[in-house]
Formats: structure tokens, C-alpha cells, sequence
């Protein structure tokens, strides 16, 4: 009897070809679609690259479930993802800057989608994330996808270690452009449609925008300041601004100036020279291992601080309640209260956590750093 599998399909090239390969091997799939309440306002825009979760995506992966000859069902994840979204936007309100694509995965995709899974009985959940589930002598890890410009592991590092054995990437051996020619051998009508978008409910990237209509109420208007606290400017509002941000201060500076800090309680956005972005560690919370065991001394691995950054050697350090101390080699730019620090090992995806707080910066903060503490976390 075949294994039975439930795949996440977005109605994109990925998991289209993610389910002609499983199909291919051999598996029971089962497709299942996500409604998110999130809608493009314009499905018919030729330049469209949301991609995920419009009644347009439905239909192409409907599409691709019925050439498969594969079950397709399309559940209400609405009130979910809403949760997502609020999450995103107290975050920012915060000083902090989000990672939904991490919470998406860790509560939705491999939370309630694989419990739904579970309901059908399947024995795996695969997904069209660019990652690699391979095995070790105790049982199996994550790793990094072939494609190194479309590796997703660091999106994945939050996943709980039991889920592992039953995760399928099909794609993650494979380049993009042999995804897309798979899609094409396949006839899949998917095979040219462009990438989502990082955030899908964000599709037009004005993300201060989205957060202004998810919290009408909130007034976050302020100041920027520089380190030394001297008023250079005002601001409509802390959204607007992220960790590392040069670009949009709103402000002509005779030196290049990035955002250092954001301190939500005084609604100030403190900036300096990229000097000053410069941190040789930070803390982190809600630390999650994919190892076989919380190590109980000090870690050499490479840390990556954001999606697109490259992983620099560092050094780990377990603290309690969750925590770690990350300290790297060299100062790194632009750490950032809110994202994920992701601890590898060469390909092999260690664990990570929520970067909390900046340590041993070049600079003198305004303000003690925030500390997140939200509850899908």
C-alpha cells in the first residue's frame, strides 16, 4: 500500500512540480489548498506575482490536481492567518522587525495543516520549499536545498524535531530553472508563472501601509534622532522603519545615516554611520534545536541573522528559559530585534531562534533593546 501524503499547493510552479514528482514516486498525494482571506485586489495583471493565496491560485492548483488525477481540497485557514497578520503588525509597532514567512511555516503549514494531515491518516506532509530532509545515524536533519539561491531552510529552522521524519521537499535536489522544465515535461500549465511574493499579504509591498489598516487606531509619529539624541527630523510613523534601513529616512543627511534603533515607547528612530550598524553578538529566544540534543556547551557553527544574508562563523552559547548568546567572529550589519537567528552547520540546519536583543553593539543605544515576547512565537 502507498504511503499517503497531503501536500501544501499554492497553485505556483513549486508545489505543482512537488506533486508530479511524489506522484511520480509512487505516494498517495493528497493537495490541499490554503484560503487566507487575502485577496490581490487585480487577479488579471499580467505582472502578478502574489502567487499563494488569490482565487486565481486556487484555480491553478485545482488545475494541476485534476491533470495529476490527485484529491484536492481547499480549506479555511481565515481566522488563522489572520493571527499572521496581527502578529506582523505588532511587531512592527513594537521596534521589531517580523518574520511571518517563519511563523507561517511553524504554526500553519507544519502546525494545523499537518494536523489535518494527521486526520486523513497520511503518513507524510510535503511542501514546495527548496530544503532537505536527509538521514543521519539517529534518524534524519534538515539541510539546505541544491539551489543555493532559492534555499528556504532558514524559513524552516523553527519546525518542532518530531515533524521531521515525516516531511517530504520534493523540489529541494533540484535547481529552479529544472523546476520549471519539470513543470513543462509535466504539462503543467504553472510551468511560467512568476514567484510569490516574500510576503503574500503584502503584495504591494507597502507594508507601513498594511499594518496603518490593521491598526487604524495607533498614532507612531516621532522623531529621527541620532545617537547622541539630537532631533534631525520628524516621522509619520515607527512602521515605517526597519533595522538597517538607509533609503526613505525622509530627510536629506550630508553623511549616510541607517537606522540603528527604533524605540516604540518614545516613537524615535535612532540613525547613524554604518560603523555604528556594526554588532559582534546578540540574544536570542525561543530557541529551537533540530539536533538530537540541546548542546550543553558552547557551539562553533555559522549563524544567519536574515533570509538573504550569508551565514558567518559564530559561536553559540545555551542560556535558560530558551535562550541563547550568539557571538560572531566579526561584527555583522544590521542585527535586527525580530528576525530569526539561524545556527548551521555546513548544509545542516541546527536550530534557531528569535533574535531579542542586540549585544556588544558599536554604539551607544538610546534605549535599552525591546525583547519579544508575542504569543505565536
Amino acid at each position: 500500500m502507498a504511503a499517503r501524503v497531503v501536500l501544501a499547493m499554492s497553485g505556483g510552479v513549486d508545489s505543482s512540480v512537488a506533486a508530479h514528482l511524489l506522484r511520480r514516486q509512487g505516494y498517495e498525494v493528497i493537495g490541499l489548498f490554503m484560503r487566507t482571506g487575502v485577496h490581490d485586489h487585480d487577479d488579471s495583471r499580467a505582472d502578478r506575482k502574489k502567487g499563494c493565496c488569490s482565487a486565481v491560485d486556487a484555480g491553478d492548483a485545482r488545475r494541476v490536481a485534476d491533470r495529476l488525477d490527485i484529491p484536492f481540497y481547499a480549506l479555511d485557514f481565515e481566522s488563522e492567518f489572520n493571527r499572521i497578520i496581527d502578529y506582523f503588525a505588532d511587531e512592527y509597532l513594537s521596534g521589531r522587525t517580523p518574520n511571518p514567512c517563519v511563523v507561517c511555516n511553524n504554526w500553519l503549514k507544519f502546525g494545523q495543516l499537518w494536523k489535518y494531515g494527521q486526520q486523513l491518516q497520511a503518513d507524510f506532509i510535503a511542501t514546495g520549499h527548496y530544503a532537505q530532509v536527509r538521514p543521519t545515524e539517529s534518524g534524519v536533519a534538515l539541510h539546505r536545498a541544491v539551489d543555493p539561491d532559492k534555499d528556504q531552510s532558514y524559513v524552516l529552522y523553527g519546525l518542532r524535531r518530531e515533524v521531521l521524519p515525516h516531511l517530504l521537499f520534493p523540489i529541494g535536489g533540484y535547481r529552479k530553472d529544472e523546476v520549471r522544465a519539470l513543470a513543462r515535461e509535466a504539462g503543467l500549465g504553472v510551468a511560467d508563472k512568476p514567484d510569490s511574493v516574500e510576503i503574500c499579504f503584502v503584495p504591494d509591498g507597502d507594508h507601513s501601509a498594511t499594518i496603518r489598516r490593521r491598526r487604524p487606531e495607533l498614532a507612531t509619529a516621532g522623531h529621527i534622532v541620532d545617537t547622541s539624541g539630537k532631533v534631525l527630523a520628524e516621522h509619520d510613523g515607527i512602521e515605517q522603519f526597519t533595522v538597517g534601513q538607509r533609503k526613505g529616512l525622509g530627510f536629506a543627511a550630508g553623511e549616510r545615516r541607517y537606522v540603528l534603533q527604533i524605540v516604540p515607547g518614545e516613537n524615535e528612530v535612532v540613525v547613524g554611520s554604518r560603523e555604528e550598524l556594526l554588532a559582534s553578538a546578540l540574544q536570542a529566544s525561543d530557541v529551537n534545536w533540530l539536533v538530537e540534543a540541546t548542546p550543553t556547551q558552547t557551539l562553533t557553527c555559522q549563524a544567519k541573522i536574515r533570509y538573504r544574508h550569508t551565514a558567518a562563523p559564530a559561536r553559540v552559547t545555551v542560556l535558560s528559559e530558551g535562550r541563547a548568546k550568539v557571538e560572531f567572529d566579526d561584527p555583522q550589519s544590521a542585527v535586527a530585534p525580530g528576525q530569526a537567528v539561524v545556527f548551521y552547520d555546513g548544509e545542516r540546519v541546527l536550530g534557531g531562534g528569535w533574535i531579542e536583543s542586540v549585544l556588544e553593539p558599536h554604539r551607544h543605544p538610546r534605549r535599552s533593546e525591546c525583547t519579544a515576547s508575542p504569543e505565536m512565537r
